[in-house]
């Protein structure tokens, strides 16, 4: 199959055609399904090969698929990575990139502001495997290095951050894991290969929640791992094939589907994001917005050097408190009040109390979770038609 040289052609068109055109295979246009559990052999020497690694082809869909093989082709191609991996979810991405990489005595460096999930696994999970995770602010170079010893095997960050959106300096954190000989693992789901590629500012492995922006429609739970060959190999034979969290066929192909339509989507998220951004931050009821796009953002201008757009993810923090968030998530009629991100409608939910209730409250007081920060996934509807509404239910919130 044909690689597609990425140089000369744009986004947008890569994600229509991928990387390689028609199925090899049959010829098919759309990706087939590929819903088998097992798959036979030639002869009884081809089966030892295949199982010997000696040469390509599939045996058992734990272990690789042509569906989920198409799916991690374009995502490597997209990122700009060697390879990939594609999972069951996105917390079975971190998983498996993180566990592929450490041993019990070892320990790992964190940015200080993660999803909830992430933040459990880092601090409830990895310590009963015998493996200790220390926070940071990823952006001074100074506590990276504090936190660093011969144990130390990677740096996780998140950037836009779940909720707060705050912003990671890639280049600096990349440059500083260089320094430490330690890999930079980023996960890249708020703002998708659209709007940003950490491979190309020096990170060695992205992961994406592929059931938000990359399926796009709410309907899969999925997750893929991007890096080099090598360790994307380690990782499938070491921890898929033993832990099993795989990706089944259909979803793969819910995810190429998706994948093509993405950069349309990205585009109106991110404006109607910003709409949206602008009309609260000028509103008596909000103490405060997050989204990198605004000016008065703290690490704008380091969004803006590593991002080509700013995405559809908000957070904003009501004056009243938790009440007022109660009341306002109470209130919305269009959006709806439910957890997830980046599906075509507009998802908006309570951090402190549902993504990130993981937390202890003083874990939120220190990376800016407050009762009464909101996150809005902002939608592909009407801009004016969101507004409309959160106009309508702030105005039930108590001045």
């Amino acid at each position: 199959m044909k690689r597609r040289d990425p140089s000369h052609l744009s986004f947008n068109t890569l994600c229509v055609h991928g990387s390689g055109g028609a199925d090899p295979a049959t010829g098919a246009v759309s990706t087939p399904i590929y819903q088998s559990s097992t798959f036979a052999f030639g002869s009884a020497e081809e089966g030892a090969a295949i199982f010997a690694g000696e040469r390509e082809g599939y045996f058992y869909t734990r272990l690789g698929n042509p569906t989920q093989a198409a799916f991690e082709r374009e995502m490597a191609f997209l990122e700009r990575g060697e390879a990939a991996l594609a999972t069951g979810s996105g917390m079975a991405a971190t998983t498996t990139a993180v566990f592929t990489l450490v041993r019990a005595g070892d320990n790992i460096v964190a940015a200080h502001t993660l999803y909830g999930g992430t933040h459990k696994l880092f601090n409830e999970l990895l310590p009963r495997f015998g493996v200790e995770a220390r926070t940071i602010d990823a952006n001074d170079p100074e506590a990276l290095a504090r936190a660093v010893d011969k144990k130390t095997k990677l740096l996780f960050v998140e950037t836009p951050a779940n909720p707060t959106l705050s912003i990671v300096d890639l280049r600096l954190c990349a440059r500083e894991c260089r320094r430490h000989g330690i890999p930079l693992i980023v996960d890249n789901t708020f703002a998708t290969p659209y709007y940003q590629r950490p491979l190309e500012l020096g990170a060695d492995i992205v992961i994406h929640s592929a059931t938000k922006y990359i399926g796009g429609h709410g309907d899969t739970v999925a997750g893929v791992i991007v890096g080099k060959k090598d360790f994307v190999k380690q990782a499938r034979f070491e921890m898929i094939r033993d832990l099993g969290g795989i990706l089944s066929p259909f979803n793969a192909w819910l995810l190429l589907r998706g994948l093509k339509t993405l950069p349309v989507r990205m585009e109106r998220h991110s404006e109607n994001a910003m709409q949206i951004a602008q009309f609260l931050h000028f509103h008596p009821k909000v103490a405060r917005v997050w989204y990198p796009g605004l000016r008065t953002h703290p690490q704008h201008e380091i969004a803006a050097g590593q991002m080509s757009g700013f995405g559809g993810m908000l957070a904003f923090e009501l004056k009243g408190g938790r009440a007022a968030g109660g009341t306002l998530l109470n209130s919305v009629e269009l959006m709806t009040l439910a957890v997830s991100l980046g599906d075509c409608d507009t998802l908006i939910e309570h951090p402190a109390s549902m993504t990130h209730s993981t937390y202890s409250s003083e874990e939120l007081a220190a990376v800016g979770i407050g009762d009464g920060l909101v996150r809005l996934s902002v939608g592909i509807e009407g801009v004016q038609d969101l507004i409309a509404d959160l106009d309508q239910a702030l105005a039930r919130v108590p001045a």
